[in-house]
């Protein structure tokens, strides 16, 4: 008789060759629960899907009601849904003036997928540019943008015309010019190991845009809704896309994604042709409902402004002679070690300790330190101490 690990091994699609196999039962707060009742933290939250943790009496609430009243009901864009408007409303409230308009999708991808239409739609250029070590999805579209060539040979051909960027390098400016349809860029870099860019990078960035009349559009996928210690990243640093991308925490678990951008750029889709893009699910009511008690619940708790705080907390605590450097902001942070092979022996101790740790698709020799939002200071304490002794055991 098989066991439930080998049915989910034939049954399930699998995306690596050795999965962690964790069999789960529950998830609560900053805690995951396996079949024998071992409590595990969430050093991951999702990929940035649940800043708020797991378990939100509010958000649970929120989509009980929906699910009472209705689910799905029409092709989106066709009826007032009022979870969307409340969202949309609730999101363009506190946002730039220029990004007062929200387009529901399914997911980051089809949101960056979307962006690349919206882009072709507006400006009638051919090309793209994005940056080396960027991860946009992996969607043909979104894949032709990733900045990493192993993760793309065996899919070619991909959309040509994207030009890749080194990140962070103003030199490579000039490569944006009068052909350049969109530059995507995460305004600091996930999967790469948690890059930040120089404070006058995006600036510069900006200007060029405007110079050759390209539009920017910010991947804010995984770095939105407090994770790096503002609200949304733009943030930090001033500058203003022309298209947002959200998704992950978005729908408060909840699959959604958004584009957000000004009206008259997304009414683009709406003429020569209507329907210029469409989505059955995209904007589900419950995801809606989700998203908008979770983020209100972000923004009443004030958890953006709590990462910084929260930051120090593992900055001071984390000064083990394997760590040759701590990157990033908030509670987005990448611890990186000596080399890969001690990340690796990190990665089995790390779930002896109780930790759910995972990697960083093109950064070997770092660790992903990104718990929820709702992390409390004796929580941080311990989860420290665990990390430190993974990281003793790894040595």
């Amino acid at each position: 008789m098989s066991s439930e690990k080998d049915d989910f091994l034939r049954l399930i699609g699998q995306t690596s060759p050795n999965p962690i196999g964790l069999q789960v039962s529950r998830a609560e707060g900053c805690f995951i629960f396996d079949r024998s009742g071992k409590r595990y933290y969430d050093l991951i939250s999702g990929f940035s899907v649940s800043n708020i943790g797991h378990g939100r009496p509010e958000v649970i609430r929120s989509i009980l009601d929906q699910a009472g009243d209705y689910l799905h009901t029409m092709v989106y864009g066709e009826l007032i849904q009022q979870p969307q408007l409340e969202l949309a409303r609730l999101l363009t409230e506190n946002l730039p003036p220029s990004l007062n308009q929200v387009y529901f999708l399914n997911s980051g991808a089809e949101a960056v997928e979307g962006a690349m239409k919206l882009a072709k739609r507006i400006t009638g250029r051919p090309h793209m540019a994005s940056f080396n070590n960027a991860y946009h999805g992996s969607t043909q579209g979104a894949l032709s943008l990733m900045g990493n060539e192993r993760f793309k040979t065996a899919f070619r051909p991909l959309l040509p015309g994207v030009s890749t960027l080194r990140f962070n390098e103003p030199d490579d400016l000039y490569l944006i010019d009068s052909h350049t349809a969109a530059v995507f860029i995460e305004p600091i870099q996930a999967e790469a190991g948690i890059r930040v860019p120089d404070p006058d990078y995006l600036k510069k960035l900006r200007q060029r845009c405007d110079e050759t009349g390209a539009l920017l559009v910010y991947d804010e996928i995984q770095t939105g809704f407090g994770r790096t210690g503002k609200l949304f990243c733009l943030e930090h640093s001033g500058v203003v896309p022309d298209i947002l991308l959200l998704a992950k925490a978005l729908g408060g678990g909840m699959p959604l994604g958004a584009i957000v951008a000004d009206r008259a750029l997304l009414s683009a889709f709406t003429h020569d042709p209507p329907l210029g893009h469409v989505t059955t699910f995209g904007g589900h009511p419950v995801s809606c409902a989700a998203g908008e008690a979770a983020l209100r619940f972000i923004i009443s708790q004030e958890l953006a402004a709590r990462a910084v705080i929260k930051e120090t907390w593992f900055r001071n605590g984390l000064k083990h002679p394997l760590i040759k450097e701590i990157r990033g902001c908030g509670l987005f942070l990448a611890l990186q070690l000596e080399n890969q092979d001690h990340v690796s022996r990190f990665f089995q101790h790390a779930l002896d300790e109780g930790i759910l740790f995972d990697y960083f698709l093109f950064c070997n020799d770092s660790i992903r330190v990104a718990p929820p939002l709702i992390i409390e200071k004796s929580e941080a304490e311990d989860l420290v101490a665990r990390i430190n002794r993974a990281l003793d055991r790894s040595a």
